[in-house]
């Protein structure tokens, strides 16, 4: 959790959560998971448990006292939509994400079968992006998910991205984020790949964001993609 980010499309990161279990490929090299695990056992460390499961009520505070405009990734060490994240500490993060309106907050989930069953339940304030994953063709359901909530911007992430996607519709999606896994282990991800989707993108008119290619050497293999950076973003961007 930090105020400032190195993760390309968010400018903070917010953990009122931490700690996952993993629903699909996608989490099979989870970075979160590695980076936590690294402190298990370490009395007073903020990651003692590890990647267990963690509620910081403690912290549901924080984005109200950063008085500069960003946009804040909430829970990139966990997932809020987490079955065993009550629906009432669910509702306490969006009351606060309501109330801190000068911020842009983006929230992204694997559990869209979750988050589809409580929309209707919570406050949908203009600056909460809603964000689902999908690595894979397998996993294009959850869009069908995200559509069902009310967020003023809904956006699809896709990465790591695992496979080609066949051409689908983009309708309701304000944003689209790809990118190839990175680390030790990471499987590959081809171009071509990423210039499907982002064909799909240009023809649907959906702002396109490319993160970066991955690979065991993240910061060698860059952002480019044929010549130029993406760095698209929906107009609501504050």
């Amino acid at each position: 959790m930090s105020d400032g980010s190195t993760i390309e499309w968010t400018d903070a990161t917010w953990n009122p959560v931490t700690g996952c279990t993993k629903v699909s490929p996608g989490c099979k090299n989870c970075y979160a998971e590695t980076f936590a695990e690294r402190w298990r056992g370490i009395p007073g460390h903020h990651y003692e448990q590890g990647f267990d499961l963690k509620l910081w009520p403690e912290r549901l505070d924080l984005p109200l006292r950063w008085k500069k405009p960003r946009r804040v990734f909430v829970n990139s060490m966990s997932d809020l939509f987490h079955e065993d994240v009550p629906y009432d500490y669910i509702r306490r993060v969006f009351d606060t994400m309501g109330r801190a309106g000068r911020h842009t907050f983006q929230v992204l989930t694997k559990r869209s079968e979750r988050l589809a069953e409580l929309a209707g339940r919570l406050d949908w304030p203009p600056n909460v992006w809603m964000g689902v994953s999908v690595e894979r063709e397998d996993y294009l359901w959850r869009i069908s998910h995200l559509r069902k909530t009310p967020a003023a911007v809904r956006f699809l992430s896709v990465e790591p991205l695992l496979g080609p996607l066949p051409a689908f519709n983009l309708d309701q999606i304000h944003w689209v984020i790809v990118g190839g896994e990175s680390g030790p282990k990471a499987r590959p991800m081809k171009a071509q790949w990423v210039r499907d989707i982002r064909r799909l993108c240009i023809q649907q008119r959906v702002p396109f964001f490319f993160k970066q290619w991955g690979g065991v050497r993240k910061k060698a293999a860059g952002r480019i993609l044929d010549g130029r950076t993406w760095d698209e973003i929906p107009a609501l961007a504050s």
